[in-house]
């Protein structure tokens, strides 16, 4: 029955420990948030317009192919603008905006996505949001980081006393995470790292050269070891 108590015994002691890792790693996807938007002065003329230049943002994003692995559409909203002055309900003009998101891989093609975009009519693009994907293989290796910490660490302890590890009692995942977690755009968190570009249409825009935002991957975890007992 003492065995069971989370201090050991004399003869077969405890050493609790914690193990953590920290891994800065490369992006492996990047977002960006595209708002078009539309004005008119009537409802239908306002749809029209919008609905022009959300299908050609759309067939624009879907060129690069491979390099895009997501386009998704998010909120749409047409709205009055009322005037000002006189007691009646008088409507000047219409906005419509529709939100689209684009994820992808290929960061060369990011840079020249995103001016493109930025240069096409009553265009927005916020971003972009770098990230790891959720079955990273980053997570992974700082778990095993944080394991072979942990059982270094009560190696250490045990070594200082003049004994050895005897077994592993119990092993607690805290948890590993990305601290640049995967963003949802548009309206990410307050603070997070972005560009915005908007802009009527022109002569072609030039790429824009991106620099990737490098990721910390962290894992912590609890170890609980037997030891033999040591000669004090």
């Amino acid at each position: 029955m003492t065995s069971d108590l989370p201090y050991g015994t004399a003869e077969a002691p405890r050493v609790a420990v914690r193990g953590e890792a920290h891994l800065e790693v490369d992006p492996e996807v990047a977002r960006i948030a595209i708002t078009v938007g539309a004005r008119g002065k009537d409802r239908r003329s306002a749809l029209e317009d919008l609905t022009r230049r959300n299908t050609a943002v759309a067939d624009l994003v879907k060129t690069y192919g491979d390099a895009v692995e997501k386009l998704e559409t998010g909120a749409f909203s047409i709205s009055p603008e009322l005037t000002g002055h006189g007691k009646g309900e008088r409507v000047r003009a219409y906005h419509g905006r529709v939100h689209l998101t684009a994820e992808l891989t290929d960061f060369t093609a990011l840079g020249e996505l995103t001016t493109r975009l930025a240069d096409m009519e009553l265009t927005r693009v916020d971003g972009p949001w770098w990230a790891l994907r959720p079955d990273s293989p980053a997570h992974g290796e700082a778990r095993r980081q944080a394991v072979r910490e942990a059982v270094q660490r009560a190696r250490e302890y045990a070594d200082a006393l003049g004994t050895r590890l005897a077994a592993l009692v119990e092993l607690a995942d805290l948890g590993a995470e990305n601290t640049s977690p995967y963003p949802a755009v548009p309206g990410t968190r307050a603070g997070a790292p972005r560009m915005a570009f908007a802009a009527e249409a022109t002569e072609a825009a030039p790429s824009l050269d991106l620099e990737p935002q490098r990721q910390t991957v962290t894992a912590q975890v609890n170890a609980r070891f037997t030891m033999h007992p040591p000669q004090l």
